[in-house]
């Protein structure tokens, strides 16, 4: 199951800490009057992620292709469950009105797991350039999310204009970093050389899995906060 091209113990802490974006975003609906939705939500990321085990399992992210077969069947899908059914949705539409923009700022700090492209590169299981752009535009994100997220608290007079050039910020980098997995296929199938195929074994096949598509969703939502009054 656990491949043996990197020690066992990463695998082991990158699964550990793959919980928290889970439970932190569960938690966004704490403190709204759907609390339940806290529960589901963290059922339903335990189920999905488990499909997500099970196709890694028996292969079927392993062939190379042009998006990569781990976009194609899970990226794309989740985003447009977010984008078709979530977003249209009365308990998200109620649930966006409730949650504070700091919480939906902050809540990035997850994005600290992106320092694991970086660990990948290390092993040489990733190549350089995704590695240091992917790693270091989610640390920067993850990092300086506290302090938007304490501006914004603190009412300061530019934290909206600060929310949303941090925000355009990180929907850049995972626009960047995903276009850039393509690309580096797309070079994989004419030349060879290393690609984002290691993204595809388990567990790292969780980031492509959910990462893309969760976090241009939740910056897609943090926008609707900041410009839509009926958000506000």
């Amino acid at each position: 199951m656990f491949s043996n091209q990197i020690p066992l113990f990463i695998s082991i802490l990158f699964l550990i800490a793959f919980c928290f974006p889970i439970l932190l975003i569960a938690n966004l609906f704490k403190d709204t009057s759907q609390s339940n939705t806290r529960n589901r939500t963290i059922l339903f990321y335990t189920i999905y992620l488990a499909l997500v085990t099970i196709a890694s399992y028996y292969g079927l992210f392993d062939t190379i292709s042009l998006p990569p077969k781990i976009i194609q069947l899970t990226t794309f899908p989740l985003l447009l469950f977010y984008l078709i059914i979530i977003s249209n949705t009365t308990f998200y539409k109620k649930a966006l009105k409730k949650i504070a923009l700091s919480k939906l700022i902050q809540i990035h700090i997850f994005r600290l797991i992106g320092s694991t492209f970086i660990i990948l590169y290390g092993y040489s299981l990733l190549p350089k350039s995704i590695a240091l752009i992917a790693g270091i535009g989610d640390i920067t994100t993850a990092i300086s999310s506290l302090f938007v997220a304490k501006a914004v608290i603190n009412q300061k007079s530019y934290a909206k204009n600060l929310a949303l050039i941090w925000n355009t910020f990180g929907m850049l980098d995972i626009l960047v970093t995903s276009t850039l997995a393509i690309l580096l296929t797309k070079k994989s199938i004419d030349t060879g050389s290393l690609g984002v195929e290691f993204l595809a074994e388990f567990p790292f096949c969780f980031i492509p899995a959910f990462a893309p598509a969760t976090i241009l969703f939740l910056h897609i939502s943090t926008f609707k906060k900041i410009l839509n009054p009926k958000y506000a």
